[in-house]
């Protein structure tokens, strides 16, 4: 393919697509900019299908320090793992692009994002998913495109809204919303702000879904002009006696799944699966079409749940929509420490643990970001405990 380069001014900002010339034995790659910020999305599908019970992709997000001209700190000066914000801006590329794919692909799909350029004025995250969409559909995957994603800022002087603000304009906004999907639908919303109204968040919302219809029309120029070789992807199809051997089964998940005990509710859950799969299905179709059998009581689960609080307006634990789990605070709870205290909702517990450092203590921050400090750092895994240093 021909380096083809489209370029094209949206809401006062400068955007290009670029393809042809870089990563040529990809199945598809673009180089994405907005101003002088530059990524290159590449994006690999596997010649082989693969027999797992969900769609294997994968999504990397590679933060490079030459890219804004820094060399990483420490003893070693080479990038290692991700940061915090590389991981997160991974899943922010997974979200929109996943719900696209046809149901039943089942070959390994892998995107990867590489920072080249960051010009500490334009953000990296929201054009990465215009490039994984394009990369994808150049390889004409079996994918709903194009997709796009754009950060809604406002002013806080004016009240306008802002379409992908720069760094700058993030500082003077009370609305931090990302929002992503294609000209037709939303697949994603994230959101932060200073208390704003909901008619002005809904209004955003609407303001930043026409804004993505306009990326994805600028993105289908691009790909019109590009000579996209036609592929024949297979899409894997269940043998239909699977469902309708496990269809019948839809009352008994929705009993074991009516336990207010989580542990008690999955044991039940996981023995009927057992069950199912005893009863109703040969060793050798088992072997033949395990991934398929586990697909389909994976989505039992889901429909049963789904009905239970849709149909009878009653979760799995007998709480009505509008009730959460009970809440249980100990404040300090450690001697000695800093400050504690122990959180619990439900069966959930968080223990955080408060640890007051001086100034010069501050973490210094790896990153490609315009950010370069933070005074305080919060170590929490998602379960228990959590550890809260401050």
């Amino acid at each position: 393919m021909e380096k083809i380069v489209e370029k094209f001014e949206l809401y006062g900002k400068e955007y290009r697509f670029e393809t042809g010339e870089l990563a040529k034995q990809t199945t598809g790659a673009v180089l994405v900019g907005q101003g002088d910020t530059t990524v290159l999305v590449t994006a690999v599908i596997s010649s082989q299908e693969k027999d797992y019970d969900f769609f294997p992709l994968t999504v990397d997000y590679i933060e490079k320090m030459y890219a804004v001209g820094r060399i990483p700190g420490g003893y070693l000066k080479r990038e290692a793992r991700p940061s915090e914000k590389g991981t997160l801006t991974a899943r922010m590329i997974d979200r929109p692009i996943r719900p696209g794919f046809a149901e039943g692909f089942k070959r390994e799909v892998h995107v990867v994002a590489t920072t080249l350029v960051a010009d500490q004025e334009n953000p990296i995250d929201n054009i990465c998913v215009m490039g994984a969409s394009a990369a994808l559909m150049i390889g004409d995957a079996p994918f709903d495109g194009p997709c796009a994603c754009v950060r809604v800022g406002r002013d806080k002087t004016t009240g306008d809204f802002i379409c992908n603000p720069t760094y700058a304009e993030q500082e003077n906004s009370d609305l931090d919303l990302i929002i992503a999907g294609t000209s037709d639908y939303i697949s994603m919303i994230e959101a932060g702000a200073q208390e704003i109204s909901e008619e002005d968040m809904l209004a955003a919302m609407s303001f930043g879904q026409t804004a993505i219809a306009k990326f994805c029309e600028a993105q289908q120029r691009f790909l019109d002009r590009c000579d996209i070789e036609k592929r024949d992807w297979p899409i894997h199809e269940a043998d239909p006696s699977i469902a309708e051997r496990i269809e019948p089964f839809a009352d008994e998940m929705s009993a074991a799944l009516k336990d207010a005990d989580k542990l008690a509710r999955v044991s039940k859950v996981a023995e009927l699966k057992e069950r199912i799969k005893a009863e109703k299905f040969s060793e050798e179709e088992l072997a033949a079409w395990g991934a398929d059998i586990a697909a389909e009581l994976k989505l039992l689960e889901k429909h049963a749940m789904r009905a239970m609080v849709i149909e009878t307006g009653e979760r799995a634990d007998g709480r009505t929509p509008e009730e959460i789990r009970p809440l249980h605070i100990v404040p300090g709870y450690l001697p000695r420490v800093h400050g504690s205290g122990l959180f619990q909702r439900g069966q959930t517990q968080v223990l955080s643990i408060a640890t007051l450092g001086m100034l010069n203590e501050w973490q210094r921050l790896d990153t490609i970001e315009p950010i370069e400090d933070r005074g305080q750092a919060l170590h929490a895994p998602v379960q228990f405990p959590a550890v809260l240093h401050w």
